[in-house]
């Protein structure tokens, strides 16, 4: 039941996803008009409050797509020097395709960014799908996947979750707010993100099992669990999950 809630729930992020980028694509009338609306609401808060239209952009700043970027590398290099080149490469493989995606669909797309008055930020390129959302999506996704092993309750594995989500979900609303994106660009963004990260682990997964390994629920056990245990160069083989299944287990 748990494996079919999570099949179900990246496929509603896909099918958001290429909804949204079908509706862009046409210029859907409705659709621009909410953006519109949505942008000039969140849009009228920064402009009328300085201070706060700085906060929004130092957020913005600091956690953007090179931050998640250099998050990903350097828990890639510690899965490495566990002895877990294969989590690293998932890693950086997962990042680097997110944001390959995203200069692909936004030079295809070509969706020019909102232009309003009086504004307090500015942003280079295309507007769909936003960088920053899906790069924070990703990114979240990468990091939470790789920290549930070492979590053992299941309200410790929620909150990882939990904070992942709330992250990814301020940076998509400090870029409308700051008038660069429109809510559609971070929501396409957002599921996107998700989707690659998804993507990736089920092809991850996959390896493991072909492997011989025990079948994970990334979702809930992380990406590769028990991998430091199946002879990394710190690790020591427990027969926990991620330990080879027996001859009689795989027949």
């Amino acid at each position: 039941m748990r494996l079919t809630f999570a099949v179900v729930a990246v496929a509603l992020f896909s099918v958001l996803a290429v909804l949204l980028l079908v509706l862009v694509m046409s210029s859907f009338a409705p659709l621009n008009a909410f953006d519109e609306s949505v942008a000039r609401l969140l849009h009228a808060r920064a402009s009328a409050d300085p201070g706060y239209a700085r906060l929004l952009n130092l957020v913005t700043d600091v956690l953007g797509p090179n931050t998640w970027r250099a998050l990903v590398a350097l828990a890639a290099l510690w899965a490495w020097g566990r002895g877990a080149p294969r989590l690293a490469a998932w890693a950086v493989v997962t990042i680097a395709a997110s944001g390959l995606l995203n200069l692909a669909l936004k030079e295809i797309v070509n969706r020019a960014r909102p232009v309003l008055p009086d504004p307090v930020s500015w942003a280079p390129g295309t507007s769909f799908p936003s960088g920053h959302a899906m790069a924070a999506a990703t990114g979240t996704c990468v990091l939470v996947l790789m920290l549930l092993p070492s979590l053992r309750s299941g309200g410790a594995r929620a909150a990882a979750w939990g904070v992942a989500a709330v992250i990814t979900v301020f940076v998509a609303y400090t870029r409308v707010a700051l008038g660069v994106h429109w809510l559609s660009d971070v929501v396409a963004g957002s599921a996107l993100g998700v989707v690659v990260a998804a993507g990736t682990t089920a092809g991850f997964e996959r390896w493991r099992r072909d492997e011989g390994r025990a079948p994970a629920a990334p979702y809930r056990q992380g990406v590769g669990p028990g991998v430091f245990s199946e002879g990394g160069p710190r690790g020591t083989s427990t027969g926990g999950i991620g330990e080879r299944l027996s001859d009689k287990d795989q027949h």
